[in-house]
């Protein structure tokens, strides 16, 4: 019953995504090749670090932001914003709001160049549940390895050579979503289109051509509202490619030629959908967040498959985070407990929690960074700035407790790892983290290196957010930042509760329009 394929070719992921010449080790988009979080090459990784050993450089960044940076050839590519929404206290003038594309040299720490844009007004204010959560630059870069694609909300997308000169700009809609909580799903590419999913600017997904950033296509539908994960790329057993996303309740199989849907099936009772969908043998993997619980749907059907493609629901949730696959398991965080489950058959393999860590440096921050695994190392970075490194080649087994400086700074986006080097954005800097000796001796306060078992799944004390199909429906906010949102007392995961709501958004259909010969069932 259960399709078990191995990862896309290189040439026919080169394809899906445009690249024409960037290098195999890039990382081209929100968590690299295909939204994957996984580096296959086993090169020495970084395991052990602190604000005095093996942080290589660090680049002081023009403003905040909570997206995640991208690495093309020997360039770093991040978004920031400044001029409004850095302190809630005194947010400033909407006006002076500002979205950043910065290049930086991805071996020096150089800045190479920056370019400062406009916000179109008007813009969501920085007050309520939402918005202050991730303020105004939560979406990741896109690359084919000759251009730089960003995607700025209401201000449109945008596109850049690698030298900063912008080649075009696309406006995508100025409406906002009924929380006024602002986008975060980061664009992809696929053959020669941007995907753009627009969901709190006009609840629709928009196909984009990336030579002269022309809509070529777009399908808008209700269901598009409170989603901020980002879309992922299949192949089905006939070779077709499909686009997948997890949306609030469903998980939906589109042509990404199109954006017309080609399957859906039922996925929980959440609201919200907060992370991205992952592949893994053969298996499109949404891991959803309170209320919603885990889904493994096998694509390439038609209609509601529900009933035909579903290969296996479970208890895993991710809250924020967005899960990671790797050697025949799916790895999933919530509440500081690292879960694994086998792809094949959904069930729970083990669970430990996590240990150690500066629990109050950063300041108080929720957790929107997605995991990443390389060289068998599982690598999880918190709001605070504490980076948790499992080995995970057996055992589940802590290994470290990172950080990249003991300053007060709050770190949403994913990291990115090339070659061997980590980068890691804050709201405030750019740093980059290596491989090398640490000597233990010379931190003042060594990091626990212990690890405990959590309590069993069916003891929910073991972590909350474990609700299976069925459950409570979630109330949470966004998550999943460059993929990320707010979360949590004070963020978007308040339910709403002092978010400003705004209901009169045009009538549209649920579900996008069917491709060619499946029966509408909106």
């Amino acid at each position: 019953m259960k399709i078990r394929s191995q990862f896309f070719s290189a040439a026919l992921l080169a394809g899906l995504i445009g690249a024409s010449t960037s290098n195999a080790d890039d990382w081209l988009r929100f968590r690299g090749p295909n939204g994957s979080g996984v580096v296959t090459d086993l090169k020495d990784v970084p395991v052990r670090w602190s604000p005095t050993q093996n942080v290589a450089w660090k680049v002081k960044l023009p403003g905040a932001g909570v997206s995640s940076p991208i690495v093309v050839g020997d360039r770093l590519f991040v978004t920031c914003y400044s001029g409004y929404g850095l302190d809630r206290t005194n947010p400033g003038d909407i006006n002076d709001l500002k979205r950043h594309l910065v290049c930086v040299n991805a071996d020096s720490g150089e800045v190479m160049w920056e370019r400062s844009i406009d916000a179109v007004q008007p813009e969501d204010p920085y007050s309520g549940a939402g918005v202050p959560s991730h303020g105004y630059a939560s979406h990741s870069p896109v690359s084919d390895g000759e251009h730089v694609y960003v995607f700025f909300g209401k201000t449109g997308a945008f596109a850049f050579d690698l030298d900063g000169n912008q080649l075009w700009n696309t406006p995508l809609g100025t409406e906002s979503d009924s929380h006024r909580w602002g986008s975060a799903a980061s664009p992809i590419l696929f053959e020669d289109t941007v995907i753009v999913t627009a969901s709190a600017e006009s609840q629709a997904l928009v196909g984009l051509d990336k030579a002269t950033g022309k809509e070529v296509w777009r399908q808008e539908a209700k269901g598009f509202d409170n989603l901020w994960g980002t879309p992922a790329l299949a192949e089905t057993k006939d070779g077709e490619v499909e686009l997948v996303v997890g949306v609030a309740g469903e998980v939906w199989g589109l042509n990404p030629s199109n954006g017309k849907l080609r399957w859906f099936c039922q996925s929980g009772d959440s609201d919200q959908a907060n992370t991205s969908a992952i592949i893994d043998g053969g298996l499109v993997v949404v891991v959803g967040g309170r209320g919603s619980g885990s889904i493994a749907v096998r694509p390439g059907g038609t209609g509601d498959v529900t009933d035909s493609h579903v290969a296996w629901t479970g208890r895993d949730a991710g809250r924020f985070a967005s899960p990671v696959a790797y050697n025949g398991h799916v790895y999933s965080v919530a509440s500081d407990v690292l879960s694994r489950t086998d792809t094949e058959t959904g069930e729970q393999a083990d669970r430990v929690r996590f240990s150690g860590g500066s629990r109050s440096a950063g300041g108080r921050s929720s957790d929107y960074a997605s995991p990443i695994i390389a060289g068998n190392k599982f690598y999880y970075l918190k709001g605070n700035g504490d980076m948790f490194v499992f080995d995970v080649q057996d055992d589940l087994k802590q290994v470290g407790v990172n950080r990249v400086t003991s300053d007060t700074e709050v770190f949403s986006g994913t990291p990115a790892l090339v070659n061997g080097k980590m980068y890691l954005r804050s709201d405030k800097h750019l740093y980059c983290v290596v491989n090398g000796s640490f000597d233990e001796s010379a931190e003042p306060t060594p990091d626990s290196t212990t690890t405990e078992e959590a309590a069993p799944s069916s003891d929910r004390r073991g972590g909350r957010g474990g609700a299976g199909r069925g459950g409570p429906g979630g109330a949470g906010g966004r998550g999943d930042r460059g993929a990320r949102g707010g979360a949590g007392r004070g963020g978007p995961g308040g339910g709403g509760r002092g978010g400003e709501r705004q209901d009169n958004r045009p009538d549209r259909p649920q579900r996008p329009e069917f491709d060619a010969g499946i029966v509408s069932q909106n």
